[in-house]
């Protein structure tokens, strides 16, 4: 989940709409910015395959990334209409897609630490949180609630309208830092932190409802 902090005058930060070419929900018939769609395509012996990152070949098939959408997609048979031919959907689709977004976050945010832009630790975030130096802040999910009230208040104070992600255990963004456990965080402005926000948007919609966001 990403919750965005409130701006000075009481309203929260709407977020940048991507821009780009368009294209069209399989199940809903909506035009949107292919960062806000989901692709699949059709890999070898005809199985729907997620692809996440964009970049495998073959003819698109677009989902709105809403878990809902996707299991109506494969209960109707809509990616074989689409495709226009007969297809494989795994039964476990929509835990793939999941799975995959939520590889795709940590694996963002362990590129900005080695890229110089991220730092971990409360009191690492603070200072670049003084300098604005951050785009988005980190909290994990098994921390104190406290100390996520704290990493919110502190980013409202210094740098208002930061977005703060709540989806990844301790241990998690340990793992993608660099170190044992990680309770508060922040990356910098560029482009891995705007590829995080969209990524984290999308895993935050299909996730399965009964799963928690520390769920590995």
């Amino acid at each position: 989940m990403i919750e965005p902090a409130a701006m000075q005058d009481g309203t929260t930060e709407a977020p940048e709409r991507p821009k780009g070419p368009l294209r069209r929900c399989i199940v809903t018939g909506e035009l949107r910015p292919k960062p806000e769609l989901l692709r699949f395509v059709v890999g070898p012996g005809g199985v729907v395959v997620p692809d996440i990152k964009g970049i495998l070949p073959g003819r698109g098939l677009w989902l709105l990334p809403q878990r809902p959408i996707i299991e109506k997609a494969c209960k109707r048979q809509l990616f074989a209409r689409a495709a226009r031919a007969q297809v494989v959907v795994p039964e476990d689709l929509p835990l793939q897609v999941a799975q995959l977004l939520r590889r795709r976050c940590l694996d963002l945010i362990g590129l900005a630490k080695r890229a110089g832009q991220a730092v971990a630790g409360f009191e690492q975030v603070r200072p670049w949180l003084a300098s604005r130096r951050a785009r988005v802040l980190l909290a994990a999910a098994d921390g104190a609630a406290d100390g996520r009230r704290r990493l919110k208040a502190l980013g409202q104070a210094l740098q208002p309208g930061l977005p703060l992600i709540e989806d990844f255990s301790s241990a998690e963004l340990g793992a993608a830092l660099g170190r044992d456990k990680v309770v508060h965080a922040a990356l910098a402005d560029g482009g891995l932190a705007a590829a995080l926000m969209v990524e984290a948007a999308r895993l935050a919609g299909v996730r399965p409802e009964d799963e928690g966001p520390t769920a590995a």
